[in-house]
């Protein structure tokens, strides 16, 4: 770089030597071409040169050093802690159902009937159930049963239970169905079973029977008091309903007297009794049979069997 300064610096005072010798003066006349021409070709020197030095000695570029060594490595925490129990371990706890022992699927009960429901359970899982495990009520209808019943005992793998519980029937007629769970001692449901029911409804009112007697029901002897026998039969009817209501009846009879009607009212199911007679005359010899019986009007509409009687008389 020394060298090239001092070289520029030649050229520079050689440059100003030679334009000293053409600077103006009172000579007004034109400046040769020649001298025109070694200025020209002085400052084209210089320019080459330095152009050349440019080339040849380029301006050292300061160089920021690279590392080999790699980044830090950024690690993110990350929590292994999960909530007791959150998910059940298949392996760990699984049942299969096995049958009903009671209450089967569909069966027909009473409204506000109670009843205990028992399913059979088989454990399938490689985990015991304690005590500290419960059948819980999970969804659907409840049926007046508990939330949760702890199980009363361990059962080990491969063994069954008979789980209970004590239910009571809707008080409306309907189909019915209660879900129930198993629940370990973390707080983890697993295995689910059910319970359906069928609610009856209310039969429609209505006489259910009537049984009808007579006495006397057969009468054989003399007929010998003046003017005629007379015999009077006593008839009684148990009329019995299914529910409370108003029932309509008559009594009808093999002569064919008409009787008016009646009315009878019951407040609740259960039955009651109702009698009335009929007298006929007979005299020596004479030999006879009747019957009465109850016609329901309503609810029924309907004729019940007869209570029959005969009579003999002696000649």
């Amino acid at each position: 770089m020394s060298k090239l300064i001092r070289l520029v610096s030649i050229l520079l005072t050689i440059a100003l030597g030679i334009s000293a010798c053409n600077l103006p003066s009172n000579d007004t006349s034109t400046p040769t071409q020649g001298s025109d021409a070694v200025l020209t070709a002085a400052a084209q020197t210089v320019e080459a040169n330095l152009t050349q030095a440019a080339i040849l000695n380029p301006p050292t570029v300061p160089v920021i050093p690279t590392s080999t060594t790699a980044p830090p490595t950024v690690t993110l925490a990350v929590s292994t802690n999960t909530q007791p129990g959150a998910t059940a371990t298949q392996d760990c706890d699984d049942a299969d159902f096995v049958t009903d022992v009671t209450i089967p699927d569909g069966t027909t009960l009473s409204p506000n009937e109670s009843f205990t429901k028992t399913w059979r359970l088989k454990n399938v899982g490689t985990c015991s159930w304690t005590t500290s495990y419960a059948v819980v009520f999970s969804n659907g209808d409840s049926m007046s049963g508990p939330a949760t019943q702890a199980l009363t005992g361990n059962i080990n793998p491969g063994q069954t239970l008979d789980i209970s519980v004590n239910l009571k029937a809707p008080s409306t007629a309907g189909n019915y169905k209660g879900y129930w769970k198993l629940r370990n001692a973390a707080g983890v449901l697993f295995a689910t079973f059910y319970v359906d029911i069928k609610v009856s409804g209310p039969d429609p009112f209505a006489v259910s029977g009537v049984t009808t007697t007579v006495n006397p029901a057969n009468y054989s002897g003399p007929c010998t008091d003046a003017g005629g026998y007379k015999i009077v039969f006593q008839f009684s009817a148990d009329i019995t309903t299914n529910a409370a209501g108003t029932v309509t009846y008559k009594w009808e009879r093999s002569d064919n007297a008409n009787a008016p009607e009646q009315s009878l009212t019951f407040a609740s199911a259960g039955t009651k009794t109702v009698t009335t007679s009929w007298s006929r005359w007979f005299n020596p010899g004479d030999n006879a049979t009747g019957w009465q019986r109850i016609y329901i009007n309503e609810p029924n509409h309907q004729a019940f069997s007869e209570a029959n009687f005969s009579v003999a008389c002696d000649p």
